[in-house]
């Protein structure tokens, strides 16, 4: 009983704090907002930019858009604008929304071509295209237009010590991609559309001469083949075969140091033994026996 009593008292104080907690955020926010709303309405312009860059130190990007936003018009052509301008981007950014960023990076070069701030302005808004890259399975427009800004920034800025993190972004954005077709390939090898498998992995080595993976993709391109061919009528698996057999030819040649070269053998035996067994077996009916 008396414990029982005790935890009641334990629960109830529990609900109190949470309840008190509650209040206690609830009075912050409407503290915040009512303070932030006198600052709005300030006609004192001096003070409205002092408290953006405060908000704007403090991470509350929020507000700083807002104020930054209404001085826009104010600071226009004055000293302070750069900063401004500057920062207003930067909220953005911070904030996750790439594509607004991106706008504004980009607007800041334009006003600013000549600021100390040009080619950070100029990197950010091509990382900006690199921040929107979505998952793999999505479309991936906006990480090829990634690379392309990254190879821009780096035409445009040979001597930048920002070169060097843009050429990683471009190889992860290709890695990405290369991903993404492969995935692609994959998928018509496992629906059983080998034909198709054939072809996509072909276009992946096209596409990726110098992936890590070449190899890997080669002997897909032999396995799809393979299987497109076994799986066809008597008298299309000859030149199916022998498409096989080249493939596993340039797979040697291209690759005599993989480890996967006795499976790319495999099949060329296969393909050799089914084309002496197809071979075989129209001599027969030709012959009549």
């Amino acid at each position: 009983m008396y414990f029982s009593l005790i935890l009641k008292k334990m629960h109830n104080f529990a609900a109190f704090m949470r309840l008190f907690l509650a209040i206690l955020a609830i009075a912050f926010i409407f503290t915040s907002c009512s303070k932030f709303s006198k600052v709005q309405k300030s006609t004192d312009y001096e003070y409205k930019l002092k408290m953006a860059h405060t908000y704007y130190e403090k991470k509350k990007y929020h507000y700083a858009t807002q104020l930054y936003e209404e001085l826009f018009p104010v600071f226009k052509g004055t000293p302070q604008f750069e900063e401004l301008y500057y920062k207003y981007a930067y909220s953005f950014y911070n904030m996750g929304d790439y594509m607004s960023a991106e706008n504004y990076f980009k607007g800041f070069i334009e006003v600013f071509p000549s600021s100390d701030k040009a080619e950070e302005m100029d990197y950010m808004r091509a990382y900006s295209f690199y921040k929107q890259s979505p998952k793999v399975e999505l479309d991936q427009s906006t990480t090829t237009k990634a690379i392309g800004m990254m190879q821009t920034f780096i035409n445009t800025h040979p001597g930048s010590p920002r070169n060097k993190e843009a050429t990683e972004i471009m190889d992860k954005c290709r890695a990405k991609l290369e991903l993404k077709d492969y995935k692609s390939a994959m998928l018509y090898y496992n629906m059983g559309q080998y034909r198709a498998a054939g072809i996509a992995f072909t276009s992946l080595m096209n596409d990726f001469p110098d992936s890590e993976k070449s190899d890997e993709y080669k002997l897909m391109i032999i396995k799809s083949y393979y299987t497109f061919a076994d799986m066809s009528f008597d008298e299309k698996k000859i030149g199916r075969f022998e498409q096989v057999i080249t493939e596993c030819n340039d797979f040697t040649d291209r690759f005599p140091d993989s480890k996967l070269l006795p499976e790319a053998k495999r099949y060329l035996t296969l393909s050799q033994n089914h084309i002496n067994a197809v071979t075989n077996e129209q001599a027969k009916k030709t012959t009549g026996r």
